[in-house]
């Protein structure tokens, strides 16, 4: 899983959360509105998906008046209605599996995004089942590590449920089963650990190997389709090595 590790410390790196901060609010409001419609409750200890919309949302440090205004929005039903959630499949080059989470009010406009994006990277989309078979949904949290012990915060989380805890320049991943997310950001935060991140993600269940020039073309792709408005998410089974996120990161 460290693959998927390092592409969030490369983001982090290249200052796409703080470069993108309106776009992001624009995401989470979204992703918060569409879970409290769906969950039927404005209360996060009363609807889990909601609860982990509304982390994430602190996580970028967006306002608590925004968050409570979307929550608003979802339970109100104002606009909620209009959107839909898809998952896009496709494949970038050289045969590496990608899912695209999108959230949108307007379908047609997301596809088109989408298919440009992938005709422009080298990829292209494929029919629903062609690529899902290949990942499965997990949860995911990353921890802030300054000065947090790797032995101890492995052992809260494995004792909670968590399947696999990385530590990787200074942040530690946590990976859990879909279904106990909830339980180990619970145990991770009544010990007074930093949760910065917690949400539901696809992880392939295998990785695609590739040289660092073929490697960097998906990449490349990837980072294309995240910076689409209507995208909430982005995977791949990319295999992401040390060489390839350094020259990712200085290309």
């Amino acid at each position: 899983m460290s693959g998927h590790s390092k592409w969030s410390t490369i983001k982090r790196k290249k200052g796409v959360a703080d470069a993108q901060r309106g776009k992001i609010f624009t995401r989470l409001a979204r992703d918060i509105a569409m879970a409290a419609r769906e969950g039927g409750s404005g209360d996060e200890n009363a609807n889990p998906r909601l609860k982990l919309a509304v982390t994430k949302a602190k996580a970028n440090n967006m306002p608590k008046d925004n968050i409570e205004r979307a929550i608003q929005r979802g339970i109100g039903g104002a606009g909620a209605d209009d959107m839909a959630e898809i998952t896009y499949e496709g494949y970038g080059t050289d045969g590496v599996a990608i899912l695209v989470d999108v959230l949108t009010d307007n379908k047609n406009r997301s596809l088109a995004e989408i298919k440009h994006a992938f005709s422009r990277g080298g990829g292209s989309l494929v029919s629903a089942g062609s690529v899902a078979w290949q990942f499965e949904q997990k949860g995911y949290l990353s921890v802030k590590g300054d000065g947090v012990d790797y032995d101890e915060i492995f052992m809260v989380a494995a004792d909670a449920g968590a399947d696999d805890v990385v530590e990787d320049e200074g942040t530690i991943y946590v990976y859990t089963p879909r279904e106990r997310l909830g339980a180990v950001e619970q145990a991770l935060t009544d010990a007074k650990y930093q949760v910065e991140e917690a949400e539901l993600r696809w992880q392939a269940k295998n990785d695609t190997e590739l040289d660092t020039e073929k490697a960097l073309q998906n990449m490349r792709l990837v980072e294309r389709l995240e910076e689409l408005d209507d995208v909430q998410s982005v995977a791949s089974n990319l295999l992401i090595t040390d060489d390839i996120a350094a020259a990712f990161e200085t290309a």
